[in-house]
């Protein structure tokens, strides 16, 4: 389509195209009804899931039976299961002490690092501070340190202290390495909040204390919720710093079920049963923030 102008020296063309070509995958996406993708996403979820269930009824069987046969065929002989291998884990000290010492390491990490992260994110995002900029890129250069180039400087830092194979260390090392994300996380979610918002709160006579604790924090909560799980399921789930850091008494889950495995080997009752303990603890926590989790991940993404 083109129109020329009488009263112009020259001639303007303007060109209407339509809408833009669609490539094969979005054709095929549109192609797609929602059942369909449900469907589909039904059938990948139950597909992940048949590790857990697994896991689950070799948990459930005797040390005999699943000797003798596979998992699968507990679904035709129901009378297989039985809670004596949990009956057995209850009974085990070590077991049971590992599990306190997991939740002693992880509860402390995940209050600690969202509670300091929200502070130092909230400086960085709305206080007028010398070298703020500086310090963010400071924040971002941490992320990408391994944690294996700092295992034997803290150490011997601990040795030196003397909390070296403590409860104490360990918590400080997962304090340590989980504020540098926490602080980039939580820094986009708190600078997406309107600043109207906290202007009006100042012009009240509000401190900026308050203002973190009345306005940031409720608007945040998806994103605090989220962190929180992330540190969590860090936490709970490690083994290279609960190997360097703790000492036999202080060991976690993880560090037991792997000392079982070294020493016995074939004790298939103890560890199918600790290890879906030690994975039934994260799922319940995940699914109980599960509604905050995407809207933390996305927080910031768009202002």
């Amino acid at each position: 389509m083109s129109t020329t102008s009488k009263n112009s020296p020259s001639v303007v063309e303007v060109s209407v195209s339509g809408a833009p070509r669609r490539g094969p995958a979005s054709r095929l996406v549109s192609r797609l009804g929602s059942g369909t993708l449900q469907f589909l996403l039904v059938a990948v979820a139950l597909f992940w899931m048949v590790p857990v269930v697994g896991l689950l009824l070799v948990s459930l069987r005797s040390e005999a039976d699943n000797t003798n046969s596979g998992w699968w065929t507990v679904l035709l002989k129901p009378t297989e299961l039985t809670l004596a291998n949990y009956q057995g884990l209850v009974n085990d000290d070590v077991i049971v002490q590992s599990f306190l010492n997991t939740v002693y390491i992880s509860v402390p990490s995940t209050i600690l690092v969202v509670g300091i992260g929200a502070l130092a994110a909230y400086a960085l995002a709305w206080m007028d501070l010398p070298g703020r900029d500086w310090i963010m890129v400071a924040v971002v250069g941490l992320l990408v340190l391994p944690v294996q180039a700092a295992l034997i400087p803290i150490a011997q830092l601990y040795g030196a202290l003397g909390i070296f194979g403590s409860i104490l260390g360990a918590i400080l090392f997962h304090v340590a390495f989980g504020l540098p994300f926490a602080v980039f996380l939580l820094r986009n979610s708190f600078i997406a909040i309107p600043r109207d918002l906290l202007e009006a709160a100042r012009m009240d006579g509000a401190r900026e204390l308050r203002i973190f604790r009345k306005v940031v924090l409720p608007v945040a909560r998806p994103a605090l919720a989220s962190l929180a799980v992330f540190q969590f399921l860090w936490v709970w789930n490690d083994m290279l710093v609960a190997l360097v850091f703790t000492s036999p008494d202080s060991a976690p889950l993880t560090v037991a079920l792997r000392s079982q495995l070294r020493q016995f080997g074939t004790n298939v009752d103890v560890l199918a049963s600790g290890a879906f303990l030690s994975m039934l603890v994260p799922l319940l926590v995940f699914f109980a923030f599960q509604r905050y989790f995407v809207q933390g991940v996305f927080a910031g993404s768009t202002k």
